[in-house]
């Protein structure tokens, strides 16, 4: 028994760590799906799949029960949370929030599938990770390098925009890239705009180009929204 159960730790753990991974890499990318929410989703198809996978310890059949599946009850409690977790998602222009929450979501319901089971060690383990990753990873998600993207919009009148190598200068010299850049004109061609998507490493130079672009006297208007979380 004390095997199985260190058995049990190594999947949830081996499952934390694969999760993390693949988040950092989608943080990394600026992607509101990141690393504490491809953690939880993880972790909570681990859980799942323990139920499976250590049936004995929590489900003694006789023969003439074993013909049931158990886990086809885990399968409809999981699709009707997928609408629960579908309804704390909101987009707030273009960025993407309760991602992370729609995950607690679903891993809370996989710990309450193992409670009513019966199956307490990995419910409890699940519990404690998911408190760990909600909580001291977002701290340790507030120090990792990640890029930060930018949507942006700048508008110049028709007769005087600014020079597209000029425009990216001014870019670059705040401490961004150009990840995609696109051309609009609009008002019946009295205004010609820049847009796209700007990346950085540091949230604080968004500030900085903000004050460049609010005293620049040839910028008519410009909008400036991150994506995130």
């Amino acid at each position: 028994m004390k095997q199985e159960y260190i058995n049990i730790t190594q999947h949830i753990l081996v499952a934390l760590a694969a999760g993390g991974v693949i988040g950092y890499e989608r943080s990394y990318s600026g992607r509101p799906a990141g690393f504490r929410t491809h953690t939880l989703v993880c972790m909570a198809s681990s859980l799942l799949m323990l139920v499976t996978v250590y049936q004995s310890l929590w489900f003694s059949a006789g023969p003439d029960v074993v013909r049931i599946d158990p886990t086809r009850m885990a399968q409809g409690i999981m699709t009707g949370i997928g609408f629960l977790g579908a309804g704390v998602i909101v987009k707030e222009g273009v960025s993407v929030r309760g991602l992370t929450t729609a995950a607690s979501i679903w891993i809370t319901a996989a710990i309450g599938i193992l409670c009513g089971a019966g199956f307490y060690f990995p419910a409890v383990l699940g519990t404690v990770l998911a408190l760990g990753t909600l909580s001291m990873f977002r701290w340790i998600e507030g120090r990792m390098p990640a890029l930060f993207y930018v949507h942006y919009a700048v508008r110049y009148a028709q007769t005087q925009p600014l020079p597209e190598p000029e425009f990216r200068a001014l870019v670059s010299a705040h401490g961004f890239s150009v990840a995609e850049v696109g051309y609009h004109m609009s008002a019946g061609g009295n205004y010609f705009e820049y847009r796209g998507v700007i990346r950085t490493l540091h949230k604080k130079n968004l500030r900085l180009l903000s004050e460049t672009l609010r005293q620049s006297p040839d910028v008519l208007e410009f909008r400036m929204a991150p994506t995130g979380d």
